[in-house]
């Protein structure tokens, strides 16, 4: 999974097999480390979130979480849609924008993922 983050904006993007593994067991999580200790790392995670209303993220000392009301997660997952998009409140006048995506592979090849688990891309031509 893919974590973008950019002022009051949060993208993750999700390989078909993490897409895969969210309808299967309702979450998926990925971490970035940046020391050994478990204290030193962040997870970020996508989560179907069987009583949410809406979209919405949530912060924790290690954790960064996006929630996914069921029929959403189940209806993407399972779809042709590409992306969701959520808004948040956070207080103060400021929203939080949240997008989840299908990662394409790539048109250009790139060192290192060649075999990157990403969804066919609807540009490639056979």
């Amino acid at each position: 999974m893919k974590l973008r983050i950019l002022d009051d904006s949060l993208r993750l993007r999700l390989p078909k097999g993490e897409v895969d593994q969210l309808r299967a067991s309702g979450r998926v999580e990925a971490a970035i480390h940046f020391g050994p200790g478990p204290r030193q790392r962040l997870v970020y995670a996508l989560v179907v979130a069987p009583d949410a209303q809406r979209m919405s993220a949530v912060i924790t000392e290690s954790e960064i979480a996006v929630h996914l009301p069921e029929a959403v997660a189940h209806a993407w997952v399972d779809g042709d849609e590409v992306s969701l998009q959520g808004e948040q409140a956070v207080g103060e006048g400021r929203t939080l924008s949240l997008l989840v995506e299908k990662d394409y592979k790539c048109l250009t090849p790139r060192k290192g993922e060649e075999d990157y688990d990403g969804f066919a891309n609807p540009k490639a031509s056979c």
